[in-house]
């Protein structure tokens, strides 16, 4: 059986027997019926799915730090009376093979202020971005592809 449907099981008996349905109370019954087949792994044999979770965790405790960082930034440029802002067009190559990881990237890229995705070449090999602080391209490049890109490409992967 896939371990995921059989966490969510878990998670919804959780909320079934408590007799509460909140998001924090769905949220503790996957924790808790993750850790109830992490203990249980023995029996039901090897897996790859605490690995994925484990990173797909990661992901998201590095994606919301990056997600503070740029409100703040946009924040701070927008009340301070001068502007910090320069803009500008830059080419990644991505690394990301599939419609699934580009579209992934290409978003996670737009819901972080300060940044949009413009446009993925025909050859699905270079995503075009528009950033309102783009000072070195390179070092963009850089923050982009050994952050963002490789983080989310672990994560899926």
């Amino acid at each position: 059986m896939n371990l995921l449907l059989l966490n969510l099981f878990l998670a919804l008996t959780w909320v079934f027997v408590t007799g509460e349905f909140t998001p924090i109370n769905l949220a503790f019954g996957f924790l808790l019926g993750y850790l109830i087949l992490w203990f249980t792994q023995r029996a039901i044999g090897a897996s790859g799915y605490f690995g994925k979770v484990a990173r797909i965790a990661r992901f998201a405790a590095f994606y919301l730090r990056e997600l503070v960082s740029a409100n703040l930034r946009v924040a701070y440029d927008v009340v301070t009376p001068t502007h910090h802002m320069r803009p500008g067009i830059v080419a990644i190559p991505l690394d990301a093979k599939t419609d699934t990881e580009i579209t992934l990237l290409a978003n996670f890229i737009t819901m972080t202020p300060g940044t949009l995705s413009l446009d993925v070449s025909d050859d699905r090999k270079v995503l075009y971005l528009h950033a309102m602080y783009l000072g070195d391209i390179e070092e963009f490049r850089r923050e982009i592809k050994e952050g963002l890109e490789r983080r989310l490409l672990e994560a899926l992967r």
